[in-house]
């Protein structure tokens, strides 16, 4: 069965690939995105959960990015203030903090103050620090302050040794929620959205796209004036596999794994950690009872779905911060990990850490016109989307101007300023709710958690409980709207209530969307019901 033309087909329900179909749905243009499994199934849940500039960007003089990142802070603050919010982040100073060896920086002072051999020094670090508060014209978070360790509770959790810190702002964002509300949005703009649907093969056939997949309802083709391979770390088998393109551009997979141990400390600020080999990492609030810590930066060589958080990275991770942390973090603390594979731009860098993150856009026009979509960070998937727009303009003159900016995604008009009041609403409303659990609605849904529970007078009328706060009202709204299939779906993307229930209790959801029918279809503008998840992948643990 051949569908309508499109102007655009999009190949990965990734952020890039859901944040440039809602752009183009919202410009006019028609869209129709393939997804292979579930919405951020891939690198766009796997991420650090921050909206941030990229400190550490700065001493490879990314000003560019760092900028952009800096801008769309608040701009994606304000669309979103549901699933994102401003955080503090701690950084704690030792005289043994070094570069890494390769960066612009390092090389720099190692020129002009050879005596410092490699450390970084204190008034550096503030340098950057008042770069980081002014390239971005920040207007809503708070600036950086110096902190007295021995005074201050974020001093508390730390080894003695450290007296003096820095507190900065960035924001926290719920990545995996940001792509499917990107998803709702676009297909409520009249995108079609298919999950569960791989594309096969696409070839040019005249001055159009010719593109074959597989989904829940079989075999499938579908005709587009241009397509955009927004696979993430699958762009360069689309390339070569899919779309059989000659070209020189190359992808640079880069695992970034992260660790999850019970909470290590009361208070709600993060911590951003400088090792002597160079490298960061952050330990940020998880999930009330957990503590996140991550990233690593080492080169992928296998496929994507092999990535995995390896015993060698836990342990780096785990020893990393045991350096700051008075209580030893252990790798039989940790509870959960997961792996992300960052498909960088291969600009020859000598190391995965240095290899830049800026994306890079690539049209092959030799015929009817492909864009691929190389690298990118979770901040700037919005402009990444507008720049697609804008590659792609010259074909589509009839396409709207830009629109995005602080327009809000679902469940997020309210003020930035306003969750305090819409959970006091949403209780006024909802008295038999719990403090925690209206403030995970409010968290997860924003103004919408008021149609989710619609006219139910108790708990009872939500339907089973699963656990957590998990209800048969919110698997059924997951269902129905957020194109949610399965268990993994709900519990480690649409939300992270994985982490709260227990094998019995997954066992239940699982039952109730097979049983319920809830599970069976999701019918809606983007086409027929969506099948059963294929292989779904469990979430990584050691």
């Amino acid at each position: 069965m051949t569908q309508a033309v499109a102007d655009l087909f999009v190949i990965g329900g990734g952020i890039n690939g859901c944040g440039i179909a809602r752009d183009a749905a919202g410009r006019g243009l028609s869209v129709t995105l393939a997804e292979q499994g579930d919405l951020a199934q891939g690198t766009s849940s796997a991420s650090t959960k921050l909206f941030h500039g990229g400190l550490r960007y700065l001493e490879y003089f990314e000003f560019h990015l760092v900028r952009e990142a800096l801008e769309e802070r608040e701009t994606l603050l304000c669309a979103m203030p549901h699933i994102s919010w401003p955080m503090r982040f701690v950084l704690p100073y030792s005289p043994q903090m070094r570069f890494e060896n390769d960066t612009p920086t390092s090389r720099l002072l190692s020129a002009v103050m050879p005596w410092m051999k490699g450390r970084r020094p204190a008034w550096l670090i503030r340098l950057g620090l008042f770069l980081y508060d002014h390239l971005g014209g920040r207007r809503i978070l708070p600036g950086t302050r110096r902190l007295d360790l021995s005074r201050d509770p974020a001093g508390q959790p730390l080894r003695p040794g450290f007296r003096r810190a820095w507190e900065y702002s960035d924001c926290w964002v719920q990545d995996s929620r940001l792509v499917v509300l990107n998803a709702r949005d676009a297909e409520a703009r009249g995108a079609r959205i298919l999950t569960q649907t791989r594309v096969v093969s696409a070839r040019r056939v005249g001055d159009l796209w010719e593109i074959a997949t597989e989904g829940p309802q079989g075999a499938a083709r579908h005709q587009a004036r241009a397509l955009v391979n927004a696979a993430g770390p699958w762009i360069g088998a689309v390339i070569h596999d899919v779309v059989h393109l000659e070209t020189r551009e190359g992808v640079r997979l880069v695992r970034g794994s992260h660790i999850v141990v019970p909470k290590l400390y009361d208070h709600d600020r993060c911590y951003f950690f400088q090792g002597t080999d160079g490298r960061i990492i952050f330990a940020i609030p998880y999930e009330q009872d957990f503590t996140l810590i991550g990233t690593t930066d080492k080169d992928h060589h296998g496929t994507p779905e092999e990535a995995r958080c390896t015993e060698e990275e836990r342990d780096y991770l785990c020893a990393f911060a045991s350096r700051y942390f008075t209580r030893p973090v252990r790798p039989g603390d940790v509870v959960w990990t997961y792996s992300g594979v960052r498909p960088l731009y291969d600009d020859g860098a000598s190391s995965a850490t240095a290899a830049t993150r800026d994306y890079v856009l690539r049209v092959d026009a030799a015929g009817a016109p492909v864009l691929n979509i190389f690298g990118g960070k979770i901040t700037t998937y919005r402009r990444l989307a507008e720049h697609a727009l804008e590659k792609l303009a010259p074909f589509f003159p009839q396409a709207g101007a830009a629109w995005t900016a602080r327009v809000p995604l679902p469940g997020g008009d309210f003020p930035v300023d306003g969750v305090a009041a819409l959970t006091g609403r949403i209780r006024a409303a909802h008295p038999y709710l719990s403090a925690a659990h209206a403030a995970r609605l409010v968290r997860t849904y924003g103004t919408e958690a008021l149609a989710l529970l619609g006219a139910a007078r108790s708990f009872e009328d939500l339907g089973p409980d699963f656990g957590a706060t998990l209800t048969g009202a919110e698997v059924n709204w997951l269902v129905a709207h957020e194109f949610a299939r399965s268990a993994a779906d709900i519990l480690w993307r649409r939300t992270k209530l994985g982490l709260h229930l227990d094998p019995a209790q997954v066992a239940a959801l699982d039952a109730y969307l097979l049983t319920s029918g809830a599970g069976a279809q999701r019918l809606g503008p983007g086409g027929g019901p969506r099948g059963p998840e294929e292989t779904p992948r469990p979430p990584d643990r050691l």
